[in-house]
Parts: structure tokens; sequence; C-alpha cells
């Protein structure tokens, strides 16, 4: 059990193993202040949005719905629900392109937008200070809030087990370690007050007494503007701490082991160290769906790349084509080469640009020939021991390739491949150019498919078992039920037989009784 006085948050920085200095690219696309794209006539709004199960649509072509009205329903209460970005007409339920990571289509419900943008009847919270957590944290499910630092878990959920867990303090991510994104911080620095105030909300939320908002040591305006938010409201539990800007400080663990110098135990999660962790966007998220009883229908998105006439921020919806961003920001340059859902290190590639927006989708990046490095031709490993120098997970990536590609799945996993974070910085510097993260990426997926057919394995073995348990029970049962009925029956037997001879005994009896005596008689006639 840890002793969690011992965990300090962020009163001394600390560093995790590995990681990177990368060249950033962020202020290309800071030079505008965030704007709303034009509306555009159509948005496509994908059931699968977040981890788990997608969400079921609730809405058949033909129907009317208004902006924030309830399109898709999660009834496992594993996933999150989905909600119409703007008022209009459903047109399509069906399968389409999602912006996914397989690049596979998915349900999606297309809506022909009305321009009104008429908002359905909102339900906010009266007054966050004084209600039940437990309400707010049921608002924040209801609004569909998942996390938008990338791993898109449904924050419900997450906050929910922190407070189940009894955590103290709340970390806020405000770490864009990622090249060339920078939506949270023109988040932070144009909407200072939404985020210390969304940093207040999650805290009575999930119990936390203190609070620290994380910022890369390059985010100086930042810094200024959050303070000064704090001051203003008169908030003394939120700290401000800048880290060093080292990829990928932004990792949920990396993160963590900077501001407490602990780890988070293999297999565990940070509430085992006392701590929740949000990112920023997900803090503003549910700070509107607690306060305004909005749900999430937008996110701040950075359109950027050497590949875009005009990089900027945008706060867009749902469903938006990502060819209108693009639009949007001037076009495409005559140079554009490569289209990216994320960051160059983590983000994949989109093969075509009429994907939607979705809620992971915090950066849509256009490189060009120079950004792309030349493919090179995969060589042998050379054993050089960069990739574990590199690695913030401490793993041998080197081991781990060598386990996957030879199909030995156990021993990749015994090895801690879930651990990994496939955050491409042992790919970054392997001299040999073999993709590491995507081999991890195939092998923790060939992991889990194995590990459910061997549950499902399990499963139908245990059903066998306990079938063929509940078959002898009922032979059992049955061979008892017999043995009873033949005592029974023999049991009947004797008692008849019984009866039989009293019977006998008793006519025995009456035809003695009712012969003549002729004994006196015979006497009599002799004299």
């Amino acid at each position: 059990m840890i002793d969690e006085s011992k965990v300090v948050v962020g009163e001394h920085l600390h560093r995790f193993p590995g990681g990177l200095r990368l060249r950033h690219n962020k202020r290309v696309a800071c030079r505008h202040a965030v704007a709303r794209p034009a509306l555009p006539t159509q948005l496509a709004v994908p059931m699968l949005q977040q981890a788990g199960p997608p969400a079921e649509p609730v809405v058949d072509v033909g129907d009317t719905v208004l902006k924030g009205q309830l399109i898709g329903a999660d009834p496992s209460g594993l996933g999150a629900r989905v909600h119409a970005p703007t008022s209009g007409t459903i047109v399509a339920v069906d399968d389409g392109p999602i912006s996914h990571v397989t690049g596979q289509p998915g349900m999606r419900v297309v809506i022909d937008t009305d321009g009104r943008d008429q908002w359905t009847t909102l339900d906010p919270v009266d007054d966050w200070r004084t209600e039940d957590p437990a309400t707010l944290r049921a608002h924040i499910d209801m609004a569909g809030v998942v996390g938008l630092g990338g791993a898109v878990f449904p924050t419900f959920r997450k906050v929910d087990g922190a407070h189940a867990a009894g955590i103290h303090t709340l970390i806020v991510n405000g770490a864009e370690c990622e090249p060339w994104i920078a939506c949270d911080e023109m988040l932070m620095r144009e909407h200072p007050r939404r985020v210390v105030t969304g940093t207040r909300v999650l805290m009575r939320a999930s119990g936390a007494d203190e609070a620290v908002i994380a910022i890369e040591d390059q985010m100086g305006a930042v810094q200024s503007a959050l303070e000064q938010a704090a001051a203003e409201l008169g908030d003394n539990q939120v700290r401000i701490v800048r880290i060093p800007t080292i990829y990928p400080e932004g990792g949920e663990r990396q993160l963590i082991q900077t501001l407490t110098g602990r780890e988070v135990p293999a297999g565990g999660l940070p509430q085992d160290l006392g701590v929740l962790v949000q990112n920023v966007a997900t803090v503003e998220a549910a700070r509107a769906a607690i306060i305004e009883g909005k749900p999430m229908i937008e996110r701040h998105v950075t359109v950027t790349g050497d590949g875009v006439a005009e990089p900027r921020n945008w706060l867009a919806l749902l469903g938006t084509p990502v060819a209108h961003l693009v639009a949007a920001s001037g076009g495409y340059t005559s140079a554009a080469q490569r289209l990216v859902i994320g960051g160059p290190m983590m983000g994949y590639a989109l093969g075509r640009d009429d994907a939607p927006l979705v809620k992971a989708g915090n950066c849509i990046l256009v490189l060009t020939e120079n950004n792309v490095r030349p493919t090179q031709p995969e060589m042998p490993c050379i054993r050089c021991g960069e990739c574990s120098r590199v690695c913030p997970a401490r793993l041998m990536p080197q081991e781990l390739q060598f386990f996957i590609r030879s199909g030995q799945l156990d021993a990749a996993t015994d090895i801690s491949l879930e651990a990994c974070i496939e955050c491409g910085c042992c790919d970054f510097v392997c001299p040999s150019h073999i993709p590491l993260a995507e081999w991890f990426r195939h092998g923790k997926a060939e992991a889990r498919h194995l590990a459910r057919e061997r549950a499902f394995a399990d499963h139908s073995r245990e059903r066998h078992q306990a079938r063929e348990a509940r078959l002898a029970e009922a032979r059992a049962e049955k061979e008892a039920r017999m043995a009873r009925r033949k005592e029974k029956l023999g049991n009947d037997a004797e008692r008849k037989r019984q009866v039989a001879r009293a019977i006998e005994r008793a006519r025995a009896a009456k035809e003695k009784s009712s012969t003549p005596d002729t004994t006196e008689k015979d006497k009599g006639g002799e004299s």
C-alpha cells in the first residue's frame, strides 16, 4: 500500500526515463485567435468516438433533431453518448468513413444542417459548489464527455473510479508534447477562467483536495493567463506548474512521474497514487456539461502543417468534414503530400479528407515531402540499444519486436508489451528503420485477440464442465429417486404381505369360530 502522504504533486520536478527533445512548430498555428468555421451543409457524426463499444443510433432517417439532442445511446454503460452537433434533418444512418485509426468504416448518423443552430432544452446544475458529487458525475455521463487528450476514455467512468478510490489531487494535463499541436495552448490562453473553473468543478466531482495544471515551460503567456484567472476567482487550491518540454511528457504516466517522482504500478492506475489526470480540454467540456448543461458536440482543433495555406486553431463541430476545415484554413498548398489526424509522432494517416472530425481529433496535420522522412528499407536490428535508451516506459523494444515477429505473444506480454504507450520514440531513433511502434500496435491487438479467444475457450470449457456437473447431478438425483422408489416399493410389498397374512389369520380365525362343535352331541347320542 502506497503512503499517500509521501506523494507530493508539483513541489519538485522529476525526470521520467528516455524521451526526446523535438523541434516544435506550434507558433505557426497560434498567429490567429480561435474562431468557428462556417457551418457545413452536412455533418456525419460517427457512433464510435470513444474507447469502448460504439453508441447505438436512436434516430431514424427523416427525423428532425435539435442541437444537443441525443442521437446515440450507450446501453452497455461502457462507452459514451453521442449528440447532434446542430439542428437539422437525419438523411442517413449508415456505414461510412469515421476517422478511425483502423481506417475501417463505421456506423454514423448524417445530418443535413438547417442553418438555425437551434438548441434542445438544456439541464445545467444550479450550483456546482453545493451539488452532490454524484450528480455532477451523472451530468458528465449524460453529456457524453470523453478524454480529449487522445485516449477518449469515458470521463464519467474515470472520475467515478477516482472518487471511489479516494484520490487527493487532480492533475490537469496542459502539456501538449506533440510537435505542431496547439489547440490546448490556445484554449488555456483565451479562456483561462473556464479552465480554472472547470478544474474546480472536477475537483468537487472527483473528491480531490487540490489541483495542479501542468503546462510546458515554453507557455509563458499561458501561465500568466491562468494565474491571473485563479487570482480573479479567488482560488488558492489550483496551482500552475511548468514542466520541461520533453516528448512525451504529456503522457499520463510520464506526467505523473514528472510531478510526483513516482511511477504508476505496472498494471495499476493513477488513482493508486491518489491522483486523477484529465486533459485540459476535457476539463472545459466537463465544465460546460455541468454549469451550462451542454453535451460534448464540439472541440478545439489545430489545422496546421506546411501543406496548409493558413494554419490556425478552430472550435469546430464534431462531424465536420476534414476537407471543410482545411478549406477554411486556406486549403492545401501545392506541396501537400500526407494527411494526418493527430501529431507526427502518434497520429495516423488519413486516406481521404471527407472523413469527419471526431472527439479524438485534436489536430489535422498536412505534411509535405520535406516533413516526411523518405521511405527506407527495413534492415535487421543491430542491437544498438537506442530504442531502449529513449523508451519512456523502460521497455526493451528490440526484444518486444523479436517476440512479436516470431509469434511469441506470450513472451512479449511477459516483458510488459501492454505498457508501451506507442509514443514512437523508438521509431524515431532506430538506425535500421524498423517500424517498431507499428509492430507493437499489431502485437497488442493480436495479444488482446488471443486473450479474448482464451477467455472464450475458458468460458466454453467452464460451461461444458458446468453442464457435465449438472448432468451428473441429475443422474445422481435420478438414481437416488429410483432407489427411494424401489425402497418404497419394497416396503409396500412387505406391508402387503403383512396385510395378506393378517387377513389370512383373520379369515382362519373366523372359519374356526364358525365351525359346529360336535363333541358333546356325539357324547349325548351314545347315552
